[in-house]
């Protein structure tokens, strides 16, 4: 019997924060490429410090002449970029800092495991696990933690980018400990955020009152309580922000990327890799189907395993854990998935609609419990195959 009572903490960060600037940027460049072909094979990293950014890795094309007439647009990307996150330090400023262009062709030997004859024997971009998971303890099917750290930081971005609150800087980290009863959450024990802020006379309290109001505004009424303890700017002033502050990297902000340390992680990073690498794109088929087992009714909360080899077309393994909540059983699950969905990788892009530029969106507040849009963003976020699932079962 696990747990029915306990504390979970979770953690999130801004769009401002060093290593999101750098995923934003990696999946610019990747929308870029996939805008002009949908088939780009793109591995882009980003490395920010004080005012300089270094972008490389490799991309793959058609037709490789190509490639150098688009390395042209990748600075004003990155600009674009930093511009739109609000960066305008002295010493990272959108306008002036040095960005270094590194990106290359892809390795032969890694397309070569990945291309193939025919498109249904297309094997997977590298070897890898990737685990989805689903729950009923909020609306988004996310868990509680991870849910509110977002909503705490999307809507301090919001009231900062729409001119409400010209104090609040770009750079910001949330965490959020969520008691629950019975298996249910109830309360927040504690928060803590610590916000970047324009005007050095600030104090921690006048943050504190200013960030206050909106941290009511998203949390579910009745969790914050006057035993509940607050946290903000913990350190004093937080001035200096970003990757002037501290060095950013693609990649590495994995947990917040997805279920807060609720659920396993596979490992491997999404932002800047297009779609046939399946750290990504099978992440994102395991959360849709997680998500639809649990919108189906079939469980409370599930996780889906994946495996993959490179080169190898279809998963070496599916695995599905309900936690005691299903009302059919796990090995029924793993049957059923693998019965609707095709989880070869051409079959996860095809499904999912993934051979479109919809990746950069997806850099900050987490790749899941995020609505569907209209044009095929967060598609892996639908429910539609609820009712396959119930009726293969």
């Amino acid at each position: 019997m696990s747990r029915q009572n306990y504390t979970f903490t979770s953690e999130s960060v801004s769009e401002g924060h060093p290593d999101k600037v750098c995923d934003r940027i990696s999946d610019a460049v990747l929308d870029a490429f996939i805008a002009e072909e949908p088939e780009a094979r793109v591995a882009c990293e980003t490395f920010a410090t004080t005012d300089r950014v270094v972008i490389g890795g490799e991309v793959g094309l058609s037709d490789q002449d190509k490639l150098h007439d688009y390395m042209e647009q990748i600075e004003d990307i990155a600009r674009a970029c930093i511009k739109d996150i609000g960066y305008e330090q002295d010493k990272f400023h959108w306008e002036t800092c040095e960005i270094t262009n590194l990106l290359h062709e892809q390795s032969a030997h890694i397309a070569q495991g990945v291309d193939a004859a025919d498109d249904k024997d297309e094997g997977a971009g590298d070897q890898g696990i990737m685990f989805g998971y689903a729950t009923n303890e909020t609306d988004a099917l996310m868990p509680a933690p991870i849910h509110y750290a977002h909503a705490m930081l999307r809507r301090l971005a919001e009231v900062r980018k729409n001119g409400t609150e010209p104090a609040l800087g770009p750079d910001a980290k949330s965490q959020l400990s969520v008691v629950y009863r019975d298996g249910v959450p109830v309360g927040v024990s504690s928060i803590v955020l610590s916000t970047q802020h324009l005007d050095e006379a600030l104090t921690s309290a006048d943050i504190r009152a200013l960030v206050a109001p909106y941290i009511h505004e998203v949390l579910p009424e009745g969790w914050i309580t006057d035993e509940t303890e607050w946290h903000v700017n913990p350190t004093g002033k937080f001035v200096i922000g970003g990757p002037d502050g501290d060095a950013g990297l693609t990649g590495r902000k994995i947990i917040v990327d997805t279920y807060g340390g609720a659920a396993p992680h596979g490992g491997g990073a999404f932002s800047g890799k297009d779609p046939t690498k399946v750290d990504r794109s099978a992440a994102y088929a395991a959360r849709y189907l997680a998500k639809n087992v649990v919108a189906a009714g079939m469980a409370e909360k599930c996780t889906i395993q994946l495996s993959y080899a490179i080169g190898v077309s279809k998963p070496l393994s599916i695995y599905c854990d309900t936690f005691g909540t299903g009302q059919v059983a796990d090995a029924d699950i793993e049957a059923a998935v693998a019965s609707v969905m095709d989880l070869t990788p051409r079959g996860i892009r095809e499904h999912l609609s993934l051979n479109r530029p919809i990746y950069q969106r997806t850099a900050a507040y987490g790749h899941f419990g995020r609505a569907p849009d209209a044009d095929g963003g967060f598609s892996w976020e639908r429910t539609d195959l609820a009712d396959a699932l119930k009726a293969a079962v």
